[in-house]
């Protein structure tokens, strides 16, 4: 008989092996590990749900292309090229946006960016001038291009708005910076975005739908409660943090005469919560 050992004997020794050495370092061994330690941590109160979330991003963050978080090109507000400036300004102040994509013919093709604040110098001199007159050069990338590489050359080249296009050069839709860093920190809301839908909205008596992020002072003025966190701000902290963990949809918590359901969430953040009033 041979001395040799078994071939299959050396894959299991090496595996016990690499076992017992991240044992005696704790040190984590690739990006699994690495999340495992992190919910570990968390779990431990050592780590708040808030920063767990936007370590979890960041790892997610540079294996994200631009088609993962484009706005398709059928969503895009645009503004023809031929459109006098004076047609477009309801529409502008409507939608509330800082950029436009401009476009000749179709949605297919982008030829330029209106940026609304360029409006100020024709309101100022009072011409007849139309939105080519306006526009400035649109920054564009391919679907395929990676977040963190896109995040660079914004800030590189300080734009906020690219055009997507696909592999045969068409528009396939835009992405903002601002999309960018979502997937970093969450949503971003800004005063505009407060504006178009409120916090709380009722949906009868006893049932009302929340955006996570209503702030928690204003959730207890609107339901004469008293809900306190020390920790977080907004009703979707506070349903995280009592929960002990990241919910999914459907998950339910029941505090005093509240019960909240989860609509919308993810991995990293909770985005939408359903109310009911409920009987101590």
């Amino acid at each position: 008989m041979s001395d040799d050992k078994p071939p299959s004997s050396q894959p299991l020794q090496k595996s016990l092996l690499d076992r017992i050495g991240h044992f005696l370092t704790g040190e984590p061994q690739d990006q699994a590990d690495l999340l495992e330690i992190l919910q570990e941590a968390h779990d431990k109160h050592l780590l708040d749900a808030e920063s767990l979330s936007m370590i979890q991003g960041i790892l997610k963050f540079s294996e994200m292309r631009v088609r993962d978080i484009m706005i398709p090109r059928v969503q895009m507000h645009v503004i023809p090229k031929d459109a006098e400036l004076d047609t477009i300004v309801p529409l502008i102040l409507e939608l509330g946006h800082s950029r436009f994509p401009v476009i000749e013919e179709d949605r297919s093709k982008v030829i330029g960016i209106l940026l609304a604040k360029d409006l100020l110098l024709y309101a100022l001199e009072n011409k007849q001038q139309t939105v080519a007159d306006l526009m400035r050069p649109v920054s564009v990338v391919p679907e395929s291009k990676r977040l963190n590489v896109l995040l660079t050359e914004f800030r590189t080249k300080r734009n906020h708005m690219a055009i997507v296009v696909d592999e045969y050069g068409m528009t396939a839709g835009l992405v903002t910076i601002e999309d960018v860093l979502e997937e970093i920190v969450g949503e971003i809301v800004d005063e505009h975005d407060a504006q178009e839908e409120q916090y709380i909205q009722k949906q009868s008596d006893s049932k009302f739908t929340l955006k996570a992020l209503t702030p928690i002072d204003e959730f207890n003025d609107y339901f004469s409660a008293d809900l306190q966190d020390d920790e977080h701000e907004t009703i979707g902290g506070f349903v995280v943090h009592q929960l002990g963990h990241m919910p999914k949809k459907g998950e339910r918590l029941e505090y005093g005469s509240f019960r909240f359901e989860v609509l919308h969430a993810d991995d990293r953040r909770v985005y939408l919560l359903k109310l009911k009033l409920i009987k101590d």
